[in-house]
């Protein structure tokens, strides 16, 4: 603000008169504002400035330069000008850079002499006044915002807000919460809100309330489910902060703010991450539908069974339906579902229904009293006692009902409803596609074991001989191989033994197999000649037919010699060597007949060994997977075989067979296994 003022001319007093001012007081000289006169005030405020300078040049510090414009103006127009609570920067003594203090200034023209003029400048600091003016500014907007956050949270709030005291207990009628809850007043008091928590949400509910009323924070938040005057539950997020008197607490004041619907979204898209991530990395069919029944259970469901339903492609319509439970999952508390069982589903039962139509079928009844047909006749116990609803959602792959989802809820949990029954199927349908490929990849499976154990034929029945075959497949989901085993009486009355194994572990690795083993057999049986030479034919059958497959094999023939023993015949094609064990122990592998794999060398030319095989001895032929491991050499494994073997050479055959499998497999293999074990009758 600027206010014109009169002349003052000091050419005729003193200067010193300002000395004793309780003000600030400057005064220049001439247009370029020289500092002629400063007083003690002054001087304490600006530092000391030096007389005789320019007002530019004393001020080189000064941020604002629009304050020598206004001595310029007031030195030209001759009016004085008053400018108010004006921020200054500069170099205050004793203070650091940056500091702005604030100032009145009032300005006028003087005379010093006859002919000069100069200017009068008085300056009062009223720095203190206008921080302290800020200051109850900003409480007022702090308290002004308060006023409007409370306003705010109540017109949120429309249903339900809430006042305790300061102990945490409810002081006032709330009709609010009577409308949402269904609670009077009565009930509402005294600890009474807590039986509309849900049971399962009241002592963490309590515990947190409590330990806010105790450590008062600025505010408090809590979700947790209440049950509405309908009779279900929703979730509720609460808004709570205390009222203060000072630093004394004398009331709380809350809010309860329906998000059943933000809470159901995000339950749904966390079901369905987990539900990728869980199945995401499984490859067999049954550990999915297991990791996928642990995500329903217990957070969309109690309990929930997975029925696989293998003859739905070729069923004829009409005709019962067998179904596998794979998976039975409970919630903690509840009983288990029986283990693995095998239902057969007549016509017109809800399952049959739920697989037939390709729709979901649901019912709700009360607590452990589901409708009588619901169930299959003479089925296992498959819902909990206590049961109240259940939904059987079939799982459709590429347009076929490939498996039957059971779920079911217990107890007053509230039933399974259109929101469980949607979700369940969006599950099913984010996992499609790992699925899809699991199925496939079990049906593969199936048809290549089928194969595989329609070649492996029960052995022949040789007087002084006892023959014994085991196989066992890989517990890889992905590994279906080619080994194989064979056994049968040339017409000269020897018996050949065979076992091979063809490079892959998949479906055509299989078929490859069936195809070797029919050959290698009418080869053996058309040409009664040494087993080098059988193979030398296969193996160029094999590169003539099949120019990548490369396949290993042991080909022996065990006939009787002219003074009355048993001599063995073989030979090695890059297959794990024979085992003979005597009967006394004696372990030893046969290494003289060994010779590439087949499929591998242009020309091949294999050789023949021949070995005495004295009775009560045991000859044990077998594939790769008996003795590899992927952290172990080769070696290792096949000392660990020459032991067990040694330690089971008095077994019974068959005993002696299962021993082996035992103990080098106790846990299974990640590989197909094949043992063909053939005994010579001890001496009398």
């Amino acid at each position: 603000m600027r206010e014109e003022e009169p002349q003052r001319p000091l050419g005729r007093i003193g200067l010193d008169v300002f000395d004793a001012a309780p003000v600030g007081v400057v005064v220049t000289r001439g247009p370029e504002h020289r500092i002629a006169y400063i007083n003690a005030v002054y001087r304490e405020t600006f530092g000391d400035r030096p007389l005789g300078r320019p007002l530019r040049e004393a001020f080189a510090d000064l941020a604002q330069t629009g304050y020598f414009e206004l001595f310029d103006r007031v030195l030209t127009t001759g009016r004085a000008e008053r400018v108010s609570t004006a921020p200054v920067d500069v170099a205050y003594p004793g203070s650091t850079a940056g500091v702005t203090r604030y100032f009145n200034f009032s300005v006028s023209r003087t005379t010093l002499g006859a002919d000069e003029r100069g200017v009068l400048a008085v300056v009062v600091e009223v720095t203190e006044q206008v921080e302290a003016a800020e200051r109850i500014r900003v409480l007022a907007e702090q308290r002004r915002r308060v006023l409007l956050r409370y306003r705010s949270l109540v017109n949120a709030s429309t249903q339900v807000v809430w006042v305790t005291d300061a102990e945490g207990e409810v002081s006032e009628s709330n009709p609010g919460w009577e409308r949402l809850t269904g609670q009077t007043w009565e009930e509402f008091r005294n600890g009474g809100w807590l039986d509309a928590v849900h049971p399962e949400d009241r002592e963490a509910t309590i515990r947190e309330w409590r330990r806010a009323v105790a450590e008062v924070p600025a505010d408090y938040t809590d979700t947790y489910r209440l049950r509405t005057v309908n009779g279900g539950y929703r979730h509720f997020t609460i808004y709570a902060a205390p009222v203060r008197d000072g630093d004394t607490v004398i009331e709380w004041m809350g809010t309860c703010v329906d998000i059943e619907q933000e809470w159901q979204a995000n339950r749904r898209e966390e079901l369905l991450a987990r539900a990728a991530r869980a199945t995401a990395g499984t490859g067999r069919l049954e550990e999915m539908l297991d990791a996928l029944g642990h995500v329903i259970v217990p957070d969309v469901a109690d309990a929930c069974g997975v029925y696989l339903l293998p003859q739905t492609l070729d069923r004829p319509a009409g005709d019962v339906l067998t179904a596998e439970r794979v998976v039975g999952i409970t919630r903690p508390g509840l009983p288990g579902l029986p283990p693995h069982h095998e239902e057969r589903l007549w016509p017109g039962n809800p399952f049959t229904r739920a697989v037939e139509q390709g729709r979901p079928v649901h019912a709700v009844f009360p607590p452990g009293e589901p409708p009588p047909d619901i169930a299959p006749e003479g089925s296992v116990p498959w819902l909990p006692e206590s049961a109240n609803s259940v939904v059987l959602l079939p799982v459709v792959v590429d347009g076929t009902t490939a498996a039957l989802l059971v779920s079911s809820v217990s107890g007053d949990r509230p039933p399974l409803g259109r929101p469980e029954i949607d979700l369940l199927r969006e599950l099913i349908e984010r996992t499609h596609v790992p699925l899809r490929n699991a199925l496939e990849f079990q049906r593969t499976r199936q048809v290549a074991l089928a194969l595989q154990r329609s070649l492996l034929t029960a052995p022949p029945d040789t007087p002084g001989l006892g023959i014994a075959v085991r196989y066992r497949p890989s517990n890889v989901g992905a590994e279906v191989g080619g080994d194989w085993y064979d056994s049968f009486v040339l017409r000269d009355g020897a018996t050949v033994l065979t076992i091979g194994d063809v490079a892959g572990h998949d479906l055509p690795a299989a078929v490859t197999m069936s195809q070797l083993r029919n050959m290698l057999r009418g080869m053996a049986l058309d040409h009664e000649e040494p087993t080098s030479t059988i193979l030398d034919r296969l193996d160029l059958s094999v590169q003539a037919l099949y120019p990548e497959c490369t396949a290993t094999c042991v080909l022996a023939r065990v006939e009787p010699t002219a003074l009355g023993g048993i001599r063995l015949q073989y030979s090695v094609a890059g297959h794990p060597p024979p085992l003979l064990v005597d009967a006394d122990g004696t372990a030893r592998f046969l290494t003289a007949a060994r010779d590439p794999l087949i499929g591998l060398v242009p020309e091949p030319r294999y050789t023949s060994a021949h070995e005495p095989l004295p009775p009560g001895s045991t000859l044990l032929l077998y594939t790769d997977g008996l003795v590899e491991r992927r952290d172990e050499d080769l070696e290792t494994g096949l000392e660990r075989l020459r032991e067990r073997a040694a330690g089971a050479a008095r077994c019974p055959l068959d005993v002696f067979c299962d021993e082996l499998l035992t103990g080098m497999l106790p846990h299974g293999g990640e590989d197909d296994v094949a043992m063909l074990a053939l005994r010579l009758a001890a001496d009398d």
